[in-house]
């Protein structure tokens, strides 16, 4: 399973943290919705649902950062009918952008076709944590 940061991310805040280079975070955050892990690069077993949707987070506690409200993807789509998604990829843009990471949902979720899909809570660990 390759849930969790893009090595690209990760690469960028470690040589922020310990060699002095410049990481400028991505200015918003949009989530993707995937039927099976979306793969190292956040790219595979992308939904019939392609839209990304915007997220706001809370401020980070414990080595975990969670979404701030619910998400709701409200568009009326066909084809997704029965679809389960089990995963979210998180991107720096609503189209292309920067693949951030992904995270699997706590239970999937079966798909009706247009009905809204609400996302209670997402988060976005880093682990381990030093205790």
């Amino acid at each position: 399973m390759t849930a969790g940061l893009s090595a690209t991310i990760a690469n960028q805040i470690l040589d922020s943290l310990f060699s002095a280079a410049a990481f400028t975070a991505p200015a918003a955050s949009y989530i993707q919705l995937h039927t099976g892990d979306p793969g190292a690069a956040g790219t595979a077993s992308v939904s019939s649902y392609t839209t990304r949707t915007a997220v706001t987070w809370a401020a980070a506690a414990g080595g975990s950062k969670s979404i701030s409200a619910p998400v709701t993807v409200t568009a009326s789509w066909s084809g997704t009918n029965n679809e389960v998604i089990r995963y979210v990829s998180f991107w720096s843009a609503v189209t292309g952008g920067t693949f951030v990471a992904s995270d699997q949902l706590a239970a999937p979720v079966t798909m009706s076709t247009g009905a809204p899909l609400t996302l209670s809570s997402l988060s976005a660990p880093i682990t381990p944590i030093a205790a």
